[in-house]
């Protein structure tokens, strides 16, 4: 439960981030205004998944926001994204960067230690299956 709740205090901190920099300009954005809201609403969603709902979709749902949010910042810091490039500099880029590593690693934790990943890629669901009592 702790990997849950260090994964869920990630997201909630990155969807802190872009919802301040939602207010703080990028609204005005054509397409990243509408993505920072997404994600901050997403960031929030997953937070409150991660820690009322034991499941392995939470989880899944974590590490992707952060890959994906992590992924787009890089993409948007070297080559850019919808006409927006970004740099590697402000207390809020490396807040935001640290809380998505955090999600993914405390997620990608969490999964292994829950759900024990199989070599084949596929989660393995811890069910009791009772046995017929063939008396």
């Amino acid at each position: 439960m702790k990997m849950r709740a260090l994964a869920a205090a990630g997201a909630l901190l990155s969807a802190a981030v872009h919802l301040r920099l939602w207010f703080d300009g990028f609204r005005d954005q054509h397409v990243i205004g509408p993505a920072f809201m997404l994600n901050a609403i997403a960031g929030l969603v997953i937070a409150v998944l991660l820690v009322s709902w034991r499941h392995w979709v939470p989880l899944l749902l974590a590490v992707g926001f952060g890959v994906s949010t992590l992924g787009a910042f890089v993409v948007s810091a070297t080559v850019g994204l919808f006409g927006v490039h970004e740099v590697w500099t402000g207390g809020y880029v490396f807040a935001a960067a640290v809380a998505e590593v955090v999600v993914i690693v405390a997620g990608l934790a969490a999964l292994q230690r829950e759900h024990h990943l199989l070599s084949g890629g596929q989660l393995q669901h811890r069910v009791a299956v009772r046995r017929p009592h063939l008396h």
